[in-house]
């Protein structure tokens, strides 16, 4: 369900979580996506930002993920609980992320993945998290199909890492994050061409690639109005 036309909304107060939270019931789609393993979708990701890599040169999808925007109150205001992963996990070690995964054959389905996921890396149980809408699915060139569900987090939580998984957590601010100021597009060669990406350094953390993609497409759907 796409709730994102012809509405407009008050922009004051917009970085509380009484805000947040409606312009997320207003503009994300309240249904869990259900992603093809076989097709390619059509959904956000890495090529808008190169536009030579047409869908069809896109790999078709090898992992079926899902990540939660954890969004918690914070005394100072809203912010988002990000990952650094362990530097021995196979895939992007070492890089900042959602807590999330790959969905598993036990999974009822990419919300389940998500939760279970974020329980296993930092401890927050299912009932600690209010789910309030997902973003479209981010497709990035190595062939992960990302569903974003976006939750609020009872404040207070205490992030439980396993260290075999996630090296750190922390928190960035909702209002750093959702400030077009703040959103960046870098550059790197890769297979022999440059590529371009999202990112938003904030301190010395380095947010960039998908997680900053998804960022990018959260700030675009519920605030770039």
């Amino acid at each position: 369900m796409d709730n994102t036309q012809n509405t407009t909304i008050n922009t004051e107060n917009a970085f509380s979580i009484s805000d947040f939270e409606k312009r997320a019931r207003q503009f994300l789609s309240a249904d869990v996506p259900k992603i093809d393993h076989q097709s390619l979708p059509k959904v956000l990701g890495d090529h808008q930002l190169n536009p030579d890599l047409h869908p069809a040169l896109i790999p078709q999808i090898k992992y079926v993920a899902a990540v939660l925007i954890p969004v918690i109150s914070r005394p100072h205001g809203p912010c988002i609980i990000f990952t650094k992963r362990s530097e021995d996990l196979p895939h992007h070690p070492g890089q900042i992320s959602f807590p999330g995964g790959i969905a598993q054959s036990q999974d009822h389905n990419l919300l389940t993945t998500a939760l279970r996921e974020a329980n296993e890396e930092i401890g927050l149980h299912e009932t600690s998290c209010r789910t309030i809408g997902y973003l479209d699915p981010y497709l990035t060139v190595t062939g992960f199909c990302i569903t974003p569900v976006v939750g609020l987090i009872e404040r207070d939580f205490v992030a439980k890492i396993d260290p075999k998984e996630v090296a750190n957590v922390f928190d960035v601010p909702l209002a750093f994050l959702m400030s077009s100021a703040n959103h960046q597009k870098h550059s790197l060669s890769w297979q022999g061409k440059v590529r371009y990406y999202h990112a938003m350094p904030y301190k010395n953390h380095y947010i960039w690639g998908a997680t900053a993609g998804i960022l990018h497409s959260l700030y675009e759907r519920l605030y770039h109005l």
